[in-house]
C-alpha cells in the first residue's frame, strides 16, 4: 500500500484518546507549556463558546479535521470566571447547558485525575428552544499541591484551561466508543505511560465545579 494512499492516512491519524490520556498527557502538557510545537496540530486552542457547534469541526486540529465523529479543543478560562462569575456558554444561535452532575475521571491506577462535565447544545432563544444532538465533555485537571508542610498533599483543580470533546449523539457505536486495541492517540503525539497521578485523600467535590 502506498504511503500516499488516502485510506492509510486516515488510519494513521485517527485519534482514539482515552480520558486518562486526555488529562494526563494532552491537558497536562498544555498546562505546563510543553510540546507546544505539536500539540496544536491535534488539539488547537479555541473558545468554543464563541462558535456555533456546526462551525467547530472546521476549527479542529489539522490532523483531526477529517474526523466525522469528534473534535477536541483546549478552551481558555473566560475573563468573567477570573472575576468569580459563572462562564458564559451562550452562542449566536443558542447555548450549552450542563446535563447531570460533574463526575471524577480516574486513572488506570484508580486515582482521581480530573473532573468531567457533560453539556448539551440547545438551539434558539427565549421560549423557542430546541434540544440538539450536539454534546460536549469538558475536562479539567486535578493536580497535587505539594507545597507546605502538610503530610497529606492537597488536590487543586486547574481552572485556567480545560479540554473539550465535541461530538454528535448517535444511535450506533462510533469509533471512539470502541477504541481498537493497539492504536495510540496519534502517530505524531503518542501518550507515554501515565505517571504521577494524585494520591491525596483530600477530594474535591465535583458538584461544586
Amino acid at each position: 500500500m502506498s504511503q500516499h494512499d488516502p485510506h492509510l492516512r486516515s488510519v494513521i491519524y485517527r485519534f482514539y484518546p482515552t480520558e486518562e490520556e486526555l488529562i494526563l498527557f494532552y491537558l497536562s502538557n498544555k498546562l505546563q507549556n510543553r510540546r507546544t510545537h505539536d500539540l496544536h496540530r491535534v488539539i488547537p486552542t479555541v473558545n468554543v463558546y464563541e462558535h456555533n457547534p456546526s462551525h467547530l469541526p472546521r476549527l479542529a486540529g489539522e490532523l483531526c479535521r477529517r474526523d466525522t465523529e469528534q473534535w477536541f479543543f483546549f478552551v481558555p478560562r473566560q475573563e468573567r470566571e477570573e472575576q468569580g462569575r459563572r462562564p458564559s456558554r451562550t452562542t449566536a444561535s443558542g447555548y450549552w447547558k450542563a446535563t447531570g452532575s460533574p463526575t471524577y475521571v480516574y486513572s488506570s491506577e484508580n486515582k482521581v485525575i480530573g473532573v468531567k462535565k457533560t453539556m448539551v447544545f440547545y438551539e434558539g432563544k427565549s421560549n423557542k428552544v430546541k434540544k440538539t444532538e450536539w454534546k460536549m465533555n469538558e475536562y479539567r485537571a486535578i493536580e497535587e499541591d505539594v507545597g507546605g508542610t502538610n503530610a497529606v498533599p492537597i488536590r487543586k483543580l486547574r481552572h485556567e484551561l480545560s479540554l473539550c470533546r465535541v461530538y454528535v449523539v448517535s444511535r450506533t457505536r462510533r469509533s471512539f466508543d470502541r477504541r481498537p486495541s493497539g492504536i495510540g492517540s496519534t502517530e505524531m503525539v503518542r501518550p507515554e505511560a501515565s505517571r504521577g497521578a494524585s494520591t491525596s485523600r483530600n477530594i474535591i467535590n465535583p458538584t461544586n465545579i
